[in-house]
């Protein structure tokens, strides 16, 4: 690992224009792309979790969706604490707390499933997303930091790839380890003894699970621990957490910080509506197991297109890439909305593609130009993740209101014109 010629270690550790000061350094390339696979894998088992959860306790669908709420609350609370943390101690000794965060929240599922109690699970589901929020907070700089910063946007996109490729292979690995019991029994059917026994049982299932990811999450922290001195040059800003706030007032970041709390909120609701969406006889009328088979192309348009979008974001405006795709997911929502059949069914599954690189480009704009306040920033972003708890029941409230889930999808589209406007006026670099 060395600085580039002409750089030295006092150099800000976020570009402002050029190619600056950065570190050549492969491996921690990999180490950062890991873990964007590591955090969106582990975050997306939460949607097999659920499911699991609801049946065990007897749980209606908003109590089930706690879990999503304990996971967006820990963005909300943890995220500028977080911040602090990485600006305090770096980047990589900030990685390894956020790991044993995360291997702490793994590990209190033993306790969760010993009193088979739903709230304890909670508590651990907290933790662990504390964790991964921390260690968010320290991915998207760093994966900044490690290479020019004219292809910033075109490596995050790149690292964000892993975390899609994450989101795509856990749910199936876990619904194969988790879900197993839930076709061959039904807890209404119990009572008393028979139904605690049973609960005691089926929660050991998921706690080895998240055992194998502890173990796992040790390991990694270990190789991070031993690769703690390796930016050894780099430079935060000092001042006080609730001056990180300031930040809001740039134009360029607070918009994008806005961004972020639409996109996500967007992409979580549309995501929460396909089951249902592609269920309706004027759609494609599937069964809902049928409808969920069809999830993956959603994701995994995601993740083919932040391979695609790495390349694409080398070789031409960020800002205008982020407007056309943004554009091409309100033409999609049209489409669908005024459509029937498999027109209206696939073109709304195709906005998948079309989100790819908006996080990781919306992201990259907003930070142009931090300098050394890059860790403050990324806690900011990871604060407006919350987006994601608050878009959804807004989108739901519409499709209960009107009685139509189409007009409800008006509800993201809105989020992604805001977006498109914020690549246009934003698609210069910063100064």
């Amino acid at each position: 690992m060395a600085l580039q010629p002409g750089a030295t270690s006092s150099t800000d550790p976020y570009p402002d224009t050029g190619d600056g000061a950065h570190i050549d350094a492969p491996d921690l390339r990999l180490f950062v792309m890991a873990l964007f696979f590591i955090f969106g894998g582990i975050t997306s088992l939460n949607d097999v979790i659920i499911p699991k959860l609801k049946e065990l306790f007897t749980l209606n669908y908003a109590q089930a969706m706690l879990v999503q709420s304990a996971f967006f609350g820990a963005y909300l609370v943890v995220s500028i604490p977080g911040s602090a943390l990485v600006r305090k101690v770096g980047y990589m000794r900030g990685a390894v707390v956020g790991l044993l965060t995360m291997m702490a929240g793994c590990l209190l599922f033993i306790p969760a499933s010993s009193s088979a109690t739903f709230g304890m699970f909670l508590l651990a589901l907290f933790v662990l997303a504390s964790g991964i929020t921390i260690v968010q907070v320290v991915s998207n700089p760093l994966i900044s930091l490690l290479g020019p910063a004219r292809t910033t946007h075109s490596r995050l996109t790149f690292a964000q790839a892993f975390n899609s490729l994450g989101t795509t292979l856990f749910p199936y690995v876990g619904s194969v380890l988790i879900l197993g019991g839930l076709a061959t029994v039904n807890t209404a059917d119990l009572s008393g003894a028979a139904r605690d026994a049973y609960r005691v049982a089926e929660t050991q299932v998921v706690v080895h699970t998240y055992l194998v990811l502890a173990a796992a999450l040790a390991l990694v922290a270990g190789a991070v621990w031993l690769r703690r001195n390796r930016l050894s040059g780099e430079v935060h800003d000092e001042g006080s957490v609730l001056k990180s706030f300031d930040l809001l007032k740039r134009p360029r970041f607070g918009f994008g910080a806005a961004c972020i709390f639409l996109y996500v909120g967007a992409e979580v609701a549309i995501g929460s509506l396909i089951v249902s969406y592609l269920m309706q006889p004027a759609v494609l009328g599937l069964t809902q197991q049928a409808a969920g088979k069809l999830i993956p192309i959603y994701w995994g348009g995601a993740l083919v297109g932040r391979f695609i979008g790495s390349a694409v974001l080398r070789l031409a405006s960020p800002g205008k890439v982020l407007a056309a795709a943004a554009i091409g997911a309100i033409t999609l929502i049209l489409v669908s909305a005024n459509a029937t059949g498999q027109l209206a069914g696939y073109s709304l599954l195709g906005i998948g593609l079309m989100n790819a690189i908006m996080f990781p480009t919306i992201f990259s704009l907003a930070c142009e130009g931090l300098g050394r306040r890059a860790a403050e920033g990324s806690g900011l972003i990871c604060v407006a993740i919350v987006g994601g708890a608050v878009i959804p029941p807004l989108t739901g409230q519409l499709a209960d209101s009107s009685g139509s889930l189409a007009l409800a999808l008006m509800v993201p589209a809105a989020c992604y014109a805001a977006i498109a406007n914020y690549g246009i006026f934003f698609r210069r670099p910063a100064q």
